[in-house]
């Protein structure tokens, strides 16, 4: 997908009265094989290991105070491909501080992991672009409840998450998808922790409804989905990229 100024980003849009983008083929097959080998080209030390996933910090850290300390990008994002240049484009970060992402959290998936329903945080400006590389998955939003029932859990700030998503979108690899407004402010978001999904369809209503089932580009998934075979999970690489707006130039240098 080429960067374009004239990109229309409403024209992403996934559904009416929701700021969630959905693009499909955001980067090429070629783009998407060079940024995973680098990414797997990665010193050991550069990884972070948690319980159910490991992950790569790009662009510095963040401070307690939720201050940036800036390093810079790695360039098979910035440079060839520049991925940040393509997310700019495309207008979600045009009231940004830096009309850019500037930071970018890189998580490795692997069949069965994903990732609770959660907020991304106000150190923040409120916009989301997520890039899945090498594997699909089912991005969830969630929306908190007044009180507790059957298919609530309490979040860690102690707020009851109504566990019913309010919308589902089906991440292809080479996607980005994009969320603002409410749907970053007001809601949660989060992967399952699954092996395989079953994508419902008219025919086959048991399955996850999604809410861009008909933006679908990749003709394996479709044909997988029309007949109703369960999604396999591989290894999936997701670049979260968002604009911290405090930044200190201090410690520039990788």
């Amino acid at each position: 997908m080429e960067a374009s100024s004239s990109m229309q980003l409403t024209d992403y849009r996934v559904l009416e009265n929701h700021d969630v983008f959905y693009f499909p083929n955001f980067v090429t097959s070629e783009e998407e094989e060079y940024i995973t080998r680098k990414i797997n080209e990665s010193p050991q030390p550069q990884w972070k290991k948690l319980a159910n996933r490991r992950l790569q910090i790009w662009g510095g850290d963040i401070t307690a105070k939720g201050t940036l300390v800036a390093q810079s990008l790695p360039v098979f994002i910035n440079k060839y491909p520049d991925i940040i240049s393509r997310i700019k484009a495309t207008g979600a970060f045009g009231n940004a501080p830096h009309k850019m992402p500037n930071h970018v959290i890189m998580n490795e998936y692997l069949p069965g992991q994903g990732i609770m329903p959660h907020e991304d945080g106000p150190q923040y400006y409120p916009v989301v672009a997520t890039l899945s590389l090498g594997s699909h998955a089912v991005f969830h939003y969630y929306q908190y409840r007044s009180e507790t029932d059957e298919v609530a859990v309490t979040s860690g700030r102690g707020k009851a998450i109504d566990m019913t998503p309010v919308l589902s979108v089906l991440l292809e690899p080479r996607s980005l998808v994009i969320s603002s407004g409410a749907m970053y402010t007001a809601h949660l978001h989060g992967i399952d922790e699954v092996e395989d999904d079953v994508i419902a369809t008219t025919a086959n209503t048991s399955g996850i409804d999604i809410a861009n089932l008909e933006r679908l580009q990749d003709p394996k998934i479709r044909e997988s989905i029309n007949v109703g075979v369960p999604l396999k999970r591989g290894v999936r690489y997701s670049l979260t990229c968002r604009d911290v707006g405090r930044v200190s130039s201090l410690n520039t240098r990788r």
